[in-house]
């Protein structure tokens, strides 16, 4: 079992930066990818972001690209997400995941089997 324990949620005006961690709470992850998506209220879950833990190679959708980035810890088993320049079309509930099976279809939540519990990121005009 991985379990995903998520942080780094909050409240913050456009233009402001927030920084994710999700953590599998002292497992390695080397073996596995992670991604970050995102849920608004009325809205169907929407990649974000993701990242190999073995190889570190990166992957974002096009509404984020050149204002977040994700990152991995040395140990493998963490992933970061620093989002800058925040607007405030970003503010949904963000979920980190995780597969442990390298997967063509990164963008598409369902080839991800393990979740955090969402953490809010709310970001004002």
């Amino acid at each position: 079992q991985v379990q995903l324990v998520e942080s780094g949620g909050g409240l913050v005006q456009a233009g402001g930066s927030l920084r994710l961690s999700c953590s599998a709470s002292g497992r390695t992850l080397s073996n596995y990818f992670m991604a970050w998506f995102r849920q608004a209220p009325g809205k169907e879950r929407e990649f974000v972001a993701r990242i190999s833990m073995s190889s570190g190679s990166t992957a974002y959708a096009d509404s984020v690209k050149g204002r977040f980035a994700i990152s991995r810890d040395n140990a493998g088993n963490t992933e970061n997400l620093q989002m800058n320049s925040l607007k405030p079309e970003d503010t949904a509930v963000y979920y980190c995941a995780a597969s442990s099976r390298t997967v063509m279809r990164y963008y598409n939540p369902s080839e991800y089997n393990y979740w955090g519990q969402g953490t809010q990121v709310t970001v004002s005009s």
